[in-house]
């Protein structure tokens, strides 16, 4: 299935319900777990549609929705028999688009597709001309002629046999046991058989028997390896299996095989339940993981421009701030340049450097700068003079 598929019916289907003066409400359903976009529910007014684009859900026979099939889901031939046909959807890709094209499949006959705009809404439900022309020959009585004792002939029994014989070997081909079962019950009743056609029949019903046996085992086995893969926690292989024995064993079930079809589609919606709470753990995660990048991110860009910023004020007002302040910026210039060194410019990490340096250089104590060393004065001459008139020299 295209991913994109079920986008392409909703819209379709929105469409054609407009264009018919009616609306029409989309559901993209999960039931027995399956994944979103297997199934699309539409619902009109007085119908409601279930179109299974893949085999991950078992259509529903005899429940609320009629089902249309993608054209790689299965049907069984005897549900064919009993519907008289059913309704398939297929998306043709046209440039970079999908065209919506219905198909209806009948017993014995290929499926006939039509447009969208060739499908309307009937009371019976989803209806094109080939559903039209199977209703109506379904519907309508044969003509009445005028009975002759020539046709009020029956065929002999051997003629009746060897149409019997072809209807169920067709049925067997088809793997119809619904069909085969009845026939066969059809040759048991017929009367009137010769010797030799008797021996045919006898053939024909212990062929059909063992026939319906292997069918028998093999659905048993279906049913077995449904349950291995229920209680196994396979849920791949439990929802192929669950989807395969809905298409060919929907019928005539034993309380063994509901009890099972049952368990396998409770198990697939708890798996489902289960891969939801995961995906939103996940989500979670996640989502806290991406909100810490985020403020991390912020965080560092805040503290890129408030380096830049104090070096701006450092480099207009520098000169005349007081030490302390001075020193308690570049001490912050310091700090933020160790935490997001990594974003600023070779220039910009020098400034901050040569401001550590200048406050250093400025913070030197007095005792470790050069001592000026003080000499007595020299005696002025005036002073040798007064000297020399003192001691009479």
């Amino acid at each position: 299935m295209n991913s994109a598929d079920h986008l392409y019916v909703k819209s379709a289907a929105t469409a054609w319900a407009s264009s018919r003066g009616t609306r029409a409400a989309i559901d993209f359903a999960q039931p027995d777990g399956s994944p979103m976009g297997s199934v699309v529910d539409i619902r009109l007014v007085h119908k409601k549609l279930r179109v299974h684009l893949d085999r991950s859900v078992a259509p529903q026979w005899d429940g609320e929705h009629e089902p249309v099939l993608g054209v790689s889901v299965p049907v069984d031939q005897d549900t064919l028999i009993k519907r008289w046909y059913v309704n398939r959807i297929r998306l043709d890709s046209e440039g970079t688009s999908r065209r919506v094209r219905i198909g209806t499949e009948a017993f014995a006959r290929p499926t006939e597709w039509f447009s969208l705009d060739e499908c309307e809404m009937t009371e019976r439900g989803l209806s094109n001309p080939a559903v039209e022309r199977i209703v109506q020959s379904r519907s309508t009585p044969p003509p009445s002629i005028r009975v002759t004792l020539r046709d009020r002939k029956q065929p002999d029994a051997r003629t009746r046999a060897h149409v019997l014989f072809r209807r169920i070997e067709e049925a067997r081909l088809v793997g119809a046991v619904v069909v085969v079962t009845r026939v066969s019950h059809a040759l048991e009743a017929l009367e009137g058989a010769d010797q030799e056609t008797q021996a045919q029949i006898n053939t024909v019903l212990e062929d059909a028997t063992v026939w319906l046996q292997k069918q028998a085992v093999a659905r048993q086995e279906m049913f077995s390896r449904l349950s291995d893969a229920a209680a196994g926690g396979d849920v791949q292989e439990t929802r192929g299996l669950l989807a395969h024995v809905n298409a060919i064993a929907a019928h005539d079930r034993t309380d063994t095989e509901t009890q099972t079809a049952a368990a396998a589609a409770a198990f697939l919606a708890g798996a489902l339940r289960e891969q939801e709470k995961t995906a939103r753990r996940l989500n979670a995660a996640a989502e806290a993981k991406e909100e810490a990048r985020r403020r991390t991110a912020w965080e560092k860009a805040n503290a890129v421009a408030r380096v830049r910023t104090t070096l701006r004020t450092l480099r207009r007002n520098g000169r005349t701030m007081l030490g302390t302040e001075k020193g308690r910026k570049v001490a912050m210039l310091a700090d933020l340049a160790d935490k997001v060194g990594d974003q600023l410019t070779r220039s910009e990490i020098n400034q901050i450097k040569a401001w550590k340096a200048r406050v250093q250089r400025e913070r030197k104590p007095a005792t470790e700068l050069p001592v000026r060393r003080n000499h007595a004065p020299e005696p002025s001459p005036k002073s040798d003079r007064n000297r020399n008139t003192d001691t009479g020299q």
